[in-house]
């Protein structure tokens, strides 16, 4: 049984982290292949958007602990430099939106990579938690980056520290999810958000993601230029062609995602 299942559906990658016995902890194994997933989901233009979730009742509880002990440990250092950090990193650079769908609960690196992810819908079920006080050890896969952007110093610090559970509805109401869905019919409801992007301009997704990476660390003047670079390009897309050609028409625009 593969540790990630893959679907493509319509425009549609769904990629599911697939070790139920586990909460869907991440091994080597996993890591890896995620990272070959997402690789793939980059390269294939028929893919516009990436869902991301977890099998049966979690999202993903963080690190697998046995691999962190006995004679084939693997040490914390390779686990940041060759799992964690370049998962993040290709969900960032990834020209095309992914949402995490997170169905249950997300601890630990579990959390901060569904947290880095463009959009997060959360199922009523959800839960969020930033253990890693609870065995000595700081938040990573950028969750000291994004977290306190998203919900504030003061409560991101608090989270951390007292490695506190956030339910779906606590973390909807400081921002930290875009909006909660129902148990029922969760994936299903998911995946028509991702089917509506996937249906979007991808290329002008492709350049707000960008737009927004850059934001991160420039300052208001600077991003009026990043901004006036970056809608020139979005100018020249087939999908910008389209869009005005159907708000002049007066019909519904088909975009092609070029």
């Amino acid at each position: 049984m593969s540790s990630i299942l893959f679907e493509q559906k319509n425009n549609v990658a769904i990629v599911t982290l697939n070790r139920p016995e586990k909460f869907n902890s991440f091994n080597r194994e996993m890591a890896l292949l995620l990272q070959n997933i997402l690789d793939k989901c980059e390269t294939n233009e028929n893919i516009r958007c990436v869902l991301l979730t977890g099998a049966s009742k979690a999202f993903c509880a963080g690190q697998d602990i046995a691999e962190l002990v006995g004679e084939n440990a693997i040490g914390l250092d390779k686990i940041l430099s060759e799992h964690y950090n370049p998962i993040v990193t290709k969900i960032r650079n990834l020209n095309k939106p992914v949402i995490a769908a997170v169905n249950g609960v997300a601890a630990g690196a579990g959390a901060n990579i569904a947290l880095c992810c463009d959009i997060v819908l959360a199922s009523s079920a959800a839960s969020f938690i930033q253990a890693f006080s609870k065995i000595g050890l700081i938040p990573d896969s950028a969750g000291t980056y994004f977290l306190p952007r998203l919900i504030g110093f003061q409560k991101a610090s608090a989270l951390m520290m007292t490695g506190d559970k956030l339910s779906a509805t606590d973390a909807e109401k400081i921002g930290l999810v875009y909006k909660i869905i129902g148990e029922e019919n969760f994936i299903e409801e998911c995946f028509k958000q991702a089917d509506t992007l996937a249906q979007m301009p991808t290329q002008g997704l492709a350049l707000t993601k960008q737009a927004l990476n850059i934001s991160l660390n420039n300052t208001w003047q600077n991003q009026l230029q990043v901004e006036d670079s970056l809608q020139q390009k979005a100018a020249l897309t087939k999908d910008y062609a389209e869009g005005i050609s159907a708000f002049l028409e007066k019909r519904k625009a088909v975009f092609v995602g070029k």
